[in-house]
């Protein structure tokens, strides 16, 4: 371990070289007999097109186990190809998947059928064990004493074929994950906390792998759509805004927000143009969308200027146009907040309790006072011993005292670790 005492030192290539890119059935098949040969965890990772294709799918898998190669695999071509992704699954078997920050991960691995049995999630160890920061640079540092570059974190890993850097920084995202799972197994165990770890894995696999769900009202995710709440017209610019980029960025697999940002919504929905000299005076709807971040991002995202400019502004101008053309009754009305008493949602407005609930503001106190002990004792942050917005929703209960307290946390989701350790004392301190 070097915990922050000496300098890490840079790793700047896999100790057995940069991989090629497998995205040939044939190369595929060999992979999987590799490494079912091979032993022990998998080490594993995923990269995306997000912020310039419009879906979410993986673009590159990155996988690495004791006595078999660092693979690089692209589930794009190999899917096109008919891949059998339970070949992979066998090959595994139940061991271990190494994965840091795996709710990143597991929805595209289920999307095309990879079904790890078995999580190691470093991310999470790292919040267990009490670590002040929990990216993967800074926990290697920490247990390895090696830091990895990051510089090609967020690039348009849709593009082919993949220069040899990006593969490179790809690669090492899998180096050091084995490693680090064997070093976190001895704190974790060390500090007590293997159970609490197997628990929060296995939750984290279950909830991972489950199908996501659509929002049901999408266009709602608007960046600062609040600022039109009481503004009925402005909404429906914003929702036909929303809608025809929707459309447009699936049928070109661009980010829509390179279509449009969502900043120039909200400023149409605020503005309203009625006529062609208003609609010019909102620049945002007039100019392609361009990228300016000084980087090599920049070229990236130049890449897709040319169906940028499919876009005309007169589409927009057309579809505000309809926005205001639309009659009273057929103008959004945002959904209602769900009316039922099973379902607790409490204020996270520590003023709005105060004011209006002191008594349950007085309660929600004496339950921090107590969960910052036993953070203390444990040597946990509080939010990994429970989610904040559990301890609010058990004070916001009409007759807190009254509840079976283990009961109430079971059903918002805690973790039987958690209950063992928190609900008799904040059974006392609600009473």
């Amino acid at each position: 371990m070097n915990p922050g005492n000496s300098e890490p030192v840079l790793q700047t290539e896999p100790k057995e070289g940069v991989p090629d890119v497998t995205d040939t059935l044939a190369d595929y098949e060999l992979t999987c007999e590799l490494y079912a040969a091979a032993s022990g965890s998998l080490a594993a990772d995923a990269e995306r097109a997000s912020g310039y294709r419009y879906g979410h799918e993986d673009w590159l898998i990155q996988f690495k186990r004791e006595g078999a190669p660092i693979a690089l695999l692209d589930p794009v071509a190999l899917s096109k190809q008919g891949a059998d992704w339970s070949l992979f699954n066998e090959a595994i078997g139940d061991s271990n998947w190494i994965l840091h920050d795996s709710r990143q991960d597991l929805p595209g691995f289920a999307q095309i059928g990879l079904r790890p049995q078995r999580l190691f999630d470093t991310e999470i160890a790292a919040r267990l064990l009490g670590l002040h920061r929990f990216g993967l640079a800074y926990v290697t540092s920490y247990y390895l004493g090696i830091t990895l570059a990051k510089e090609h974190s967020a690039a348009d890993w849709s593009y082919r074929p993949l220069p040899r850097d990006w593969r490179n920084y790809a690669a090492l995202d899998v180096e050091l994950l084995i490693d680090l799972e064997r070093a976190m197994t001895h704190d974790l165990k060390q500090q007590g906390k293997w159970e609490w770890a197997l628990q929060e894995f296995a939750y984290a696999l279950q909830e991972g792998l489950q199908p996501v769900k659509p929002h049901p009202v999408p266009w709602l995710h608007i960046s600062h759509i609040s600022a039109l709440h009481n503004d009925q017209r402005a909404l429906a610019v914003a929702k036909e805004l929303w809608t025809e980029r929707d459309k447009l960025a699936k049928e070109y697999d661009i980010a829509p927000t390179l279509l449009l940002s969502d900043a120039a919504i909200i400023e149409a929905a605020q503005k309203k143009p009625h006529n062609a000299r208003q609609f010019r005076e909102i620049r945002s709807l007039n100019e392609r969308v361009r990228m300016h971040l000084g980087n090599e991002r920049d070229k990236m995202f130049e890449r897709y200027a040319p169906i940028q400019r499919k876009v005309k502004p007169s589409l927009w101008k057309r579809t505000i146009q309809h926005a205001l053309d639309l009659p009273d009754n057929r103008l959004p009305v945002l959904p209602a907040l769900p009316n039922d008493d099973a379902v607790v949602n409490a204020p996270k407005s520590m003023k709005f309790w105060k004011q209006h609930h002191p008594e349950r503001y007085a309660m929600l106190q004496r339950c921090k006072t107590v969960l910052n002990q036993i953070s203390e004792d444990t040597r946990t942050p509080v939010d990994v011993l429970i989610k904040p917005q559990i301890v609010r929703n058990l004070c916001w209960t009409d007759d807190p005292a009254s509840r079976d307290v283990a009961q109430f946390l079971e059903e918002q989701g805690a973790r039987a670790w958690q209950i063992q350790l928190l609900s008799e004392s904040l059974t006392r301190v609600i009473m």
